[in-house]
């Protein structure tokens, strides 16, 4: 929702960690509810009850394959289509409808085909038939017997998993409404990031595009398109326009965060009359993430350049953000105790990845803004205030989207 319009030059003093994250989750709405295709269903939400628009099964079938039989062996064969009366079959197989008048299903492994005293084919019971059989009843399904019309299939609030979109298909259901999941785009920027092979000085190899959409996912977020944005404002406002053909609910772009010559995103998002609902935070690695509003509704999650400040941003802001438009919890926090004394720093918060040793929360090496070495060996990543922490205090912890 958007409130007066700001400038980052406006908001003087950064948000604190804890005030960034909040505002994440507070800013946001759930996306409404949509219908989707059964075989679209999978992965998400349902966000009304399903009620069986019919009996199921709708009519009384065979359960094996064989003859439906009425009265007792043996039975002279009825033509297929007409009422059964004591002493006649026909044959039927697994799923087939029971004709009227039989009483019960006869298996082929219970059955064998004869002659009667003139010679016309009979059925009489043989091979593996048990005494008694068939009883009344055996082998039919009666309608209803799974469900009744408009009894409960699948209740509100469940992620639907293969067997419910069988279920739902069962109940006659073409399509399932289901709870919204914000869609992603990706915005990469930086003239100096090359996609392959080793870089030459000055240039870094792209760190994002083979990984953030796969953390999106994972936080609950449906990327649906990728865009490579050049240092220059006219890119930078062409990235951010609305795609008619893959309309996004959020914009997450890497990079130009800044307020270098080379960073237009923040001049862009004015430009466009955007809201900055987060503008800085005061936090070690990610300092420049941004989050923002558009006037049409969208939201850009800005995150610095450097591998391991933006994934502190995107955890930090849109963790909570994705989860408050796709109708999930809001993302928890945990505490893990101190493993080593850290020192005081006269700065922001500092959000560290840490390695679990013995139940304790040693910081990782590696963990530069622009390395990713140490996040690939973490448990977690601690929140360490300014005063540091003393060996065996608690911290605050945000859990890793993969672990």
């Amino acid at each position: 929702m958007l409130t007066a319009a700001s400038t980052p030059e406006e908001s003087e003093l950064p948000h604190t960690w804890a005030e960034a994250r909040e505002r994440a989750w507070d800013v946001a709405q759930p996306l409404p509810a949509h219908s989707l295709p059964l075989a679209s269903a999978v992965g998400r939400i349902l966000a009304h009850d399903v009620l069986s628009r019919h009996a199921m099964p709708h009519y009384a079938s065979s359960a094996m394959d064989g003859w439906a039989i009425a009265g007792s062996a043996p039975w002279i064969f009825a033509e297929r289509g007409t009422k059964l009366s004591a002493g006649q079959a026909v044959p039927i197989v697994t799923g087939g409808l029971i004709p009227q008048g039989a009483k019960a299903v006869l298996r082929s492994e219970s059955g064998v085909l004869s002659t009667d005293d003139d010679g016309l084919p009979v059925l009489a019971l043989g091979g593996t038939a048990r005494p008694g059989e068939p009883k009344n009843g055996q082998h039919i399904r009666p309608a209803g017997q799974e469900a009744a019309a408009d009894e409960l299939l699948i209740k509100a609030g469940v992620v639907l998993n293969p067997a419910h979109i069988a279920l739902a298909a069962l109940g006659a259901m073409e399509e399932l409404s289901v709870l919204g999941k914000p869609a992603v785009k990706i915005v990469l920027t930086g003239d100096e990031v090359v996609a392959s092979g080793i870089p030459e000085p000055g240039f870094v190899r792209d760190a994002f595009s083979p990984q953030l959409g796969a953390v999106v996912d994972m936080l609950g977020g449906s990327v649906v398109g990728l865009q490579r944005a050049a240092d220059n404002l006219a890119s930078m406002l062409d990235a951010l326009a609305d795609d008619e053909d893959d309309p996004a609910d959020v914009i997450i772009t890497t990079g130009a965060t800044g307020r270098s010559s080379a960073d237009f995103l923040r001049e862009a998002i004015t430009a466009m009359g955007g809201t900055f609902h987060v503008s800085h935070i005061a936090m070690r690695p990610g300092h420049p993430t941004l989050l923002a509003e558009l006037p049409d509704g969208r939201f850009i999650l800005g995150l610095p350049g450097n591998p391991l400040a933006a994934m502190v941003g995107l955890i930090t802001l849109g963790a909570p953000l994705l989860a408050r438009l796709g109708s999930l919890p809001r993302p928890v926090t945990t505490e893990v105790a101190c493993g080593s004394p850290i020192k005081e720093y006269h700065g922001p918060t500092r959000l560290m990845p840490y390695r679990l040793v013995y139940g304790l929360a040693s910081p990782c090496a590696h963990t530069d803004s622009a390395m990713m070495r140490g996040l690939a060996a973490a448990d977690g990543i601690m929140v360490v205030p300014p005063h540091g922490a003393k060996m065996g205090e608690n911290l605050t912890a945000m859990p890793l989207p993969w672990i």
